[in-house]
């Protein structure tokens, strides 16, 4: 097995070295926070948390995507966990502070930074290169669904790569990223 780290990232077959790592630095500032979380208001632990753990769990989350739901579990239990220690409660139901706090779990918040990358690389703003890897779909006959501007998908043979997410065209529809991230948001917490 060949294993390569490139930003931070250390790259192998399913990327369990950096799911690791990537918990254990997370619990690290997750005990940091605990100690003094009594001392602080909930708007500074959850910036703190924000940006300590969240943005660890977001940085290249994108790569996982096809990855195992056991991996991924792992994530969303560091996720759970500073959720409990913002909301100062060490038993409790985190998917209602997840709510509360206005976060997406792990695999939701993977989706919505795919979504956002491609709908960046689609409108121009990222660079040319992101654009050439997306093909639209080519059908031989006109279809409703090609006023929606699918976009190729590539036949799969595992379960994982078959999953393809599909955006109501509420949310697809025209505007800027800002309200193109709000209404994808919007809809993923809906979903989960």
């Amino acid at each position: 097995m060949y294993v390569c780290l490139n930003l931070g990232v250390t790259f192998d077959e399913h990327f369990k070295q950096h799911i690791s790592k990537t918990c254990r630095c997370c619990f690290y500032h997750i005990h940091d926070l605990r100690h003094i979380r009594r001392f602080i208001s909930l708007s500074v632990a959850k910036t703190i948390a924000t940006a300590l753990v969240s943005s660890r769990l977001d940085y290249c989350n994108s790569l996982i995507y096809n990855t195992a739901n056991k991996h991924i579990a792992k994530l969303q239990r560091v996720q759970n966990c500073i959720a409990r220690v913002v909301m100062r409660s060490r038993f409790s139901c985190s998917v209602l502070f997840l709510k509360a706090l206005h976060w997406l779990p792990v695999h939701y918040r993977i989706i919505f930074k795919i979504c956002t990358v491609v709908y960046q690389a689609l409108s121009s703003i990222q660079p040319a290169y992101l654009n050439v890897m997306l093909t639209p779909a080519r059908n031989s006959r006109q279809l409703r669904s090609t006023s929606s501007n699918p976009l190729y998908i590539p036949r799969m043979k595992t379960k994982a790569g078959t999953r393809a997410n599909s955006l109501p065209a509420s949310v697809k529809s025209d505007g800027n990223i800002v309200s193109f991230r709000r209404r994808r948001k919007t809809y993923l917490f809906n979903d989960a």
